[in-house]
């Protein structure tokens, strides 16, 4: 076998355990970027916990064939980038879309998001879910606002009933 082909086959196992770990996997279309662009876009997805890599389309085809990935086939076109999303499925999407909006260059293509397959305007409409601790906090803060409610109600009755005994004490 010649060293290009098991290099190949090596590569192409390495993408496989990337996505068999990812939560979601986003591809994008990073042509006109320059280079201090795509390194500020790296660093963003470093720090977010998100892995960004380029490789070629065809073995990333080969890699996610018989997966839940493989409706990104299609996509699979010119250049292409894939942000793999291991801890939270949706941050990816978030970086992506926050990037795109001061760097017109960066095109979103599709990504899988928990098994599913998501076009381009499923994975913008991902992209503005509020995050995990958002969502966390809102819930909390509907489950204790009845409660606080129904404390700050017996707290004035109790209020109203010792000023009315002081009235009574009064006479």
């Amino acid at each position: 076998m010649s060293k290009n082909l098991e290099r190949k086959k090596v590569q192409v196992e390495e993408i496989k355990e990337k996505f068999a770990k990812a939560q979601s996997a986003i591809l994008v279309d990073y042509r006109g970027l320059t280079v201090e662009e795509v390194t500020e876009l790296r660093t963003n997805f470093r720090n977010a916990g998100v892995e960004y890599k380029v490789y070629k389309n065809n073995l990333m085809k080969l890699a996610i064939k018989d997966t839940a990935f493989e409706g990104l086939n299609a996509d699979l076109v010119g250049p292409s980038a894939v942000a793999f999303g291991y801890d939270d499925p949706v941050v990816p999407a978030k970086i992506i879309k926050d990037f795109a909006k001061s760097h017109d260059k960066l095109e979103l293509k599709a990504g899988v998001v928990e098994g599913a397959y998501c076009n381009l305007e499923e994975i913008k409409a991902i992209a503005d879910i509020p995050s995990r601790e958002v969502l966390l906090a809102k819930f909390l803060g509907s489950i204790k606002s009845p409660v606080s409610n129904f404390a700050y109600l017996l707290q004035a009755i109790i209020d109203k009933k010792g000023d009315d005994s002081a009235e009574i004490a009064a006479e």
